[in-house]
């Protein structure tokens, strides 16, 4: 499995997507809410690739919207793992928007997301066998 170090940079996820018009509000900007369901669907990913074991969301941290995300650009959404507890962990995940035909990329929206690994019963389970 490797060290806890090691997990951790193996368990960084990217996901890459458009805005298109239909992911938008009425000011021809990414919905917020569209926004939040992306990242804690790849800090769900990061989790679960993390641990290995079924995981549910618990609790968000501060989410920072620094600006507007127009449709017709590009979204990189990176997720890692920031801190981990004897049944949980915390995922800090950036929304980095890049313009179609340009070079520009900057980072638009952070956010942290906290997990807790479970068993069958939903009861929670220790996040790493080897943390015990």
């Amino acid at each position: 499995m490797g060290t806890l170090e090691e997990r951790i940079v193996k368990s960084e996820t990217h996901i890459f997507k458009a805005v298109f018009p239909s992911t938008t509000n009425h000011y021809d900007t990414l919905f917020g809410g569209t926004a939040l369901h992306l990242m804690d669907e790849v800090a769900f990913i990061c989790a679960t690739r993390f641990s290995r074991k079924k995981v549910v969301t618990i609790s968000t941290g501060q989410i920072d919207f620094k600006k507007a995300i127009p449709a017709g650009t590009l979204i990189e959404l990176v997720a890692k793992v920031l801190s981990v507890g004897r049944t949980s962990c915390k995922i800090h995940v950036d929304i980095f928007m890049e313009q179609m035909y340009s070079e520009l990329r900057e980072t638009v929206v952070s956010g942290t997301f906290s997990f807790v690994a479970v068993d069958e019963n939903k009861k929670p389970v220790p996040i790493l066998d080897d943390l015990v």
